[in-house]
């Protein structure tokens, strides 16, 4: 029930994901049952999904985007965020997935499916496109306030993901802040340094904002506060691009023919930079999977969400992050 376009994109996104996967995994569609049998009935005409593949579990609460995260939990306990981090932590799901209210699902993953032991706070990783290959960016804003263990686990957990996820051993991970040289950066930052300089992680050394699009890492470490900003950012990205596009199209006979020449490679570019491709991201440090959508997320994000959290319980993430765990974190 989560999200902007709520029920219609989620179950819209749900019904890709299983008509695609042919059987693959097995979706619990937890929401106001009524409603989202009504979507599933309109979006199924012509070609009905199987049954056997999913069920509808009845929530009959919503929390909105403008509740308070953890008073709505407490007031809102049938809600399709509870309900459905509820069959997690029962066992009856591997997953959860929801482009609803992020600080409700923050609070409810922590709170219910608890921490991996050994990290002090979970942390949200967003993927970023650049000019080598996808970086994570972790925090992207879960922790505005954070301590230098903190960033240090933040690290730990982001190597594990990216090695689990994307197949690439031993990544690079890079400090974001405000210069290359050691002696650069805040208290927190220069005390992190210090920690990771010493850790057997693959610590590249401190990393500007221009580091980042450059590909020189493949982690980039920093707290929630700059982490969102920088996220935010870069979503604006996309959109400026095609009114500048547009824009210079516009100009001339002769630019809307060298904009149509360069359409495809522009769509390409585009495909890349788009939230839709990734999803959503994952919350990392909690006793599950739990990933977290745009509130405007359309059906193919919805859908690749759902393939998100597919990968990350086949590929064993949160395993591998108690591993890692009970190596570098003494």
């Amino acid at each position: 029930m989560g999200g902007d376009f709520a029920p219609h994109n989620v179950v819209a996104g749900a019904v890709d994901a299983l008509r695609e996967s042919h059987g693959r995994f097995f979706l619990y569609l937890v929401g106001i049952q009524k409603r989202v049998q009504e979507e599933l009935a309109k979006i199924s005409q012509g070609a009905k999904v199987d049954s056997d593949i999913y069920a509808v579990i009845n929530a009959s609460e919503v929390i909105d985007m403008h509740d308070a995260p953890n008073a709505a939990l407490k007031t809102k306990k049938d809600s399709s965020i509870a309900v459905g981090i509820k069959l997690h932590k029962e066992g009856k799901a591997d997953g959860f997935v929801s482009a609803g209210n992020t600080g409700a699902v923050l609070s409810a993953s922590t709170l219910t499916l608890g921490r991996i032991n050994g990290i002090g706070r979970p942390t949200i990783g967003a993927l970023i496109p650049t000019a080598a290959s996808p970086c994570l960016l972790v925090d992207a804003g879960t922790n505005v306030d954070c301590r230098p263990r903190h960033l240090f686990e933040f690290a730990v957990m982001g190597s594990v993901y990216v090695s689990a996820m994307l197949g690439k051993e031993n990544p690079s991970i890079g400090l974001l802040s405000i210069g290359e040289e050691e002696s650069k950066g805040n208290e927190v930052s220069l005390e992190a340094f210090a920690m990771l300089k010493k850790s057997n992680l693959n610590f590249a050394g401190n990393v500007e904002g221009r580091d980042i699009l450059a590909g020189k890492v493949d982690v980039v470490v920093c707290d929630g506060f700059v982490g969102n900003i920088l996220l935010k950012f870069g979503e604006s990205v996309p959109a400026f691009f095609k009114s500048k596009f547009k824009g210079f199209a516009a100009k001339s006979f002769v630019n809307r023919i060298v904009a149509l020449l360069a359409r495809n490679g522009m769509r390409s570019v585009m495909r890349e930079l788009d939230y839709q491709e990734h999803g959503g991201v994952p919350l990392l440090g909690v006793n599950g999977v739990s990933i977290i959508g745009h509130g405007g997320s359309t059906p193919k994000a919805i859908k690749n969400m759902i393939y998100r959290a597919e990968e990350m319980v086949a590929r064993k993430v949160n395993a591998r992050i108690q591993q890692a765990m009970l190596r570098y974190a003494r």
